[in-house]
């Protein structure tokens, strides 16, 4: 039984002369109620709901900020051909018509993640909030699945290095994304991700086209060969050192990083390692283990650090 429902059984006790007609803005809200089941259902895996902003009014649920929007996020599916095969193009955006040439950052997941569970949990609203509110200027994130060989090519004809220098850009641009040229000006990543964004990061200087900054959450920085070599994901203990952000510290000195980290994270002792010698902008530890749980918190940080960092009309 829905709320209309409820209600009309409720006047039929009242005396007939009494009986009143409910409200047009009544009667809107209790069919709005039906509607916001499913619509609910839907907007908790996506942080957006598929009804107009007068229905989500009466629901309680539309932005107080100016623009009244949630944002959006959309996967699609496109041709990789430096990994050779199809792979899902995430889109992470801060209102549903993004302004053209939106700056986005890229978004790197983790060991055995995808572009799908690449976002830590909040980070749609907390970009869209931070977006509304001006708190920081508007810029989204890009995340493509890279396989589980730390986004370099380990087995020949799969290149996720090549797949980020390459045709991401070519795929923003296609999009209306990214700038004139489709660059990314940042990259974010969370722990393969966190190893991965030093590295593309890396590329990016040696092409002469530095990004503005990193976000590493939790980030893969081990400190013993015995460990990395688990992953089989470099030859051998030189082909990692040439790769490792620890070796090569030197190599993204220049941009503005920042790091977080949980104090029970099994990579906590390769990021206190790295906040020592590289000194980050920014470097935060608290209470967790490695996972969601942690990564979430460390969502307002990221957005706020990122947004310092977001590249001028």
């Amino acid at each position: 039984m829905d709320d209309s429902d409820t209600a009309e059984t409720v006047e039929e006790d009242r005396p007939p002369a009494r009986r009143r007609l409910p409200s047009r803005r009544s009667a809107l809200i209790a069919g709005a109620s039906a509607l916001g089941v499913a619509g609910f259902a839907v907007g908790a895996a996506t942080n957006t709901l598929p009804f107009g902003e007068s229905v989500q009014r009466l629901l309680g649920t539309a932005s107080s900020g100016p623009t009244g929007q949630l944002g959006a996020t959309r996967v699609e599916r496109v041709w990789s051909a430096a990994r050779g095969r199809e792979v899902d193009l995430l889109l992470m955006l801060p209102a549903k018509s993004p302004q053209k040439n939106l700056p986005m950052s890229l978004l790197l997941h983790g060991l055995h993640g995808s572009a799908r569970k690449a976002p830590p949990t909040g980070l749609q609203r907390q970009l869209s909030n931070d977006v509304t509110r001006r708190a920081v200027p508007p810029f989204g994130f890009v995340a493509v699945d890279g396989g589980d060989n730390y986004w370099h090519q380990v087995r020949p004809g799969d290149d996720p290095m090549a797949m980020l220098l390459e045709e991401v850009p070519r795929w923003l641009r296609e999009r209306g994304l990214g700038g004139t040229d489709g660059l990314p000006f940042a990259c974010t990543g969370i722990s393969m991700g966190g190893f991965g964004s030093f590295l593309y990061s890396r590329r990016r200087v040696e092409r002469r086209q530095p990004v503005r900054a990193i976000a590493a959450i939790a980030p893969a920085l081990m400190t013993s060969w015995h460990e990395m070599s688990k992953r089989k994901a470099f030859r051998d203990a030189a082909d990692w050192a040439s790769m490792d952000p620890l070796k090569n510290l030197s190599a993204t000195k220049d941009i503005p990083t920042g790091l977080w980290c949980g104090t029970e994270d099994s990579f906590i002792g390769g990021v206190r390692r790295f906040a020592s010698e590289a000194h980050p902008l920014v470097v935060h530890t608290g209470r967790g283990k490695h996972g969601d749980a942690f990564n979430r918190t460390a969502v307002p940080g990221v957005v706020g650090f990122l947004g310092k960092y977001v590249p001028s009309a």
